[in-house]
């Protein structure tokens, strides 16, 4: 029965909703309060919201007046691919748009402590011929596609969601956006290419900002429709099919009069942005995904990617900070595409806005200590990515000596740029933050002399954790307060996520 589940990756429709300690747990006694001030019941319906900009994921919850609060805001760990939608198979990319999570799509079984499938592919994603499949929300923090928390938010997560099911809701819904759809962000982005697709499903997020209902979703002409009813003289509901024309419908008028007011202003706001000359976000198609701040805080040389950092804060403040739950030792934080870096033409000179990484630092920690042990033998990364490429030999690397070289005399020959710098320098224009002012430096020819032998690399330690415990503290109870939470201790799990979910995603 394990190894069935656990061969299913995250996803199985065939668990019931909570048949274990993990999805038993109790909601916190944090949370119980928050709903008693906002009054709210504790089965009372849920909403949820994704951000990947802003890599934040909020739970809304229904108040006893029938509109949705905010509940509780929870920085995302690990969400991978781009600002976009999820198009095909293995694109790396999270799903944007907007889904329903019935009971059946809770996994307490999960290979990543606990999950839920977004359901991913919906009616209007196959309408256009999009493929994917076990798309999640899950923890262990780490993603291929997927929304990753920490396993204690994910346990806090999944205790609301069971208790609205208890309540009789028969599935809450899973909005998902590229950012929050705010007239400054959507100047940003003015270029991008999925700029239709964001207009569309702005709609739906404008539809639930103004009445705190969650929109009803349909589908027609390959397109979203949001609280469509029938019209004054049909005499039944309009019937949707993703792929065919649009029935008659129409949207209750004080929605719609609301909605347009709200678009309105937005739409003044966007054309002032743009006519002050707001600087266009840059496409950072070479870096996969993104990282809350406060998880990048907390991480050896960690980079939030394609999520914005906190104005004004910065990653070392941000490491003094509490970590909102446990962060695996084999967290794997954004890093550029070198193929897509070094094949992509030259930034433009135009001024631009990066929402991506702090220019505090370039590298990044590697999810696996034997191959970066080795790199540091062999000469350093790019070098050793060179020989990979077919793009060097050994002759390449900063360790071999130069011939006829002593260190007392310099010789005025200088060493022509190598394979590995070329592409060094090609990835480094792709990097956000690089500086390019000290570049002169490096690039000045400097005299060969003979390189010191290198030092054998340390061999890191890599024994693995004996086992992962079963339930995980609540982050709404100062969880964050053990030891273990800043992940300073690169404890790497024997369920890690290479060896436990290879390709699916």
């Amino acid at each position: 029965m394990t190894a069935g589940v656990l061969l299913t990756g995250c996803d199985t429709d065939q668990v019931s909703l909570a048949t274990n300690a993990k999805a038993n747990q109790p909601v916190p006694p944090k949370l119980l309060a928050a709903m008693t001030e906002k009054d709210m019941d504790l089965q009372s319906p849920i909403l949820v919201r994704l951000f990947k900009q802003e890599a934040e994921l909020e739970v809304w919850k229904q108040t006893r007046s029938g509109q949705f609060a905010l509940l509780k805001t929870y920085p995302i760990c690990r969400w991978s691919g781009d600002l976009g939608p999820k198009v095909r198979e293995g694109d790396r990319q999270a799903p944007e748009g907007f889904y329903s999570i019935n009971p059946s799509q809770m996994n307490p079984q999960s290979a990543y402590y606990l999950s839920f499938n977004t359901g991913y592919p919906n009616a209007f994603d196959k309408a256009l011929g999009r493929t994917g499949s076990q798309l999640m929300v899950h923890g262990d923090c780490s993603s291929r596609g997927c929304y990753a928390m920490t396993d204690e938010q994910i346990a806090e997560i999944y205790s609301l969601g069971r208790e609205s099911f208890f309540g009789g809701q028969k599935a809450f819904q899973l909005q998902a956006y590229p950012f929050k759809m705010t007239p400054v962000n959507m100047a940003k982005h003015r270029n991008n290419p999925n700029m239709p697709f964001w207009k569309m499903i702005k709609e739906g997020y404008d539809h639930f900002e103004v009445t705190r209902q969650e929109p009803k979703v349909d589908f027609c002409e390959k397109k979203y429709v949001f609280d469509a009813a029938k019209p004054a003289d049909a005499k039944r509901d309009p019937v949707f099919d993703a792929s065919a024309k649009c029935p008659a419908y129409v949207i209750p008028e004080d929605i719609a009069r609301a909605v347009r007011e709200k678009q309105a202003k937005d739409e003044a706001e966007y054309a002032k942005l743009v006519a002050k000359g707001t600087p266009v976000a840059r496409m950072n198609t070479g870096i996969d995904g993104g990282m809350n701040k406060i998880f990048a805080a907390k991480i050896p040389e960690g980079s939030t990617g394609l999520s914005e950092g906190a104005e004004g804060t910065t990653l070392q403040m941000l490491a003094m900070a509490k970590a909102p739950g446990t962060i695996p030792g084999h967290v794997n934080p954004p890093k550029p595409n070198l193929d897509a870096a070094a094949s992509a033409p030259a930034p433009q000179d135009e001024p631009v806005t990066a929402s991506s990484a702090p220019a505090t630092s370039t590298r990044v920690a590697s999810a696996a200590p034997s191959e970066k042990s080795q790199e540091k033998s062999q000469g350093g990364f790019f070098s050793n990515l060179g020989r990979k490429m077919g793009l060097g030999t050994a002759d390449t690397t900063a360790t071999t000596p130069a011939p006829q070289a002593t260190a007392s005399v310099a010789p005025t020959t200088t060493t022509p740029p190598t394979a590995a710098s070329r592409l060094k320098a090609a990835v480094t224009r792709f990097v956000p933050g690089h500086d390019k002012s000290k570049d002169a430096a490096k690039e000045a020819p400097k005299p060969i002399v003979a390189a010191k032998p290198a030092e054998p690399a340390k061999q890191p330690d890599t024994r693995l954790a004996a086992t992962r415990p079963a339930l995980k503290p609540s982050v709404s109870d100062g969880a964050a307060d053990s030891g273990q939470m800043t992940g300073a201790a690169p404890v790497v799990q024997s369920s890690s996520f290479d060896s436990r979910f290879g390709a699916v995603k």
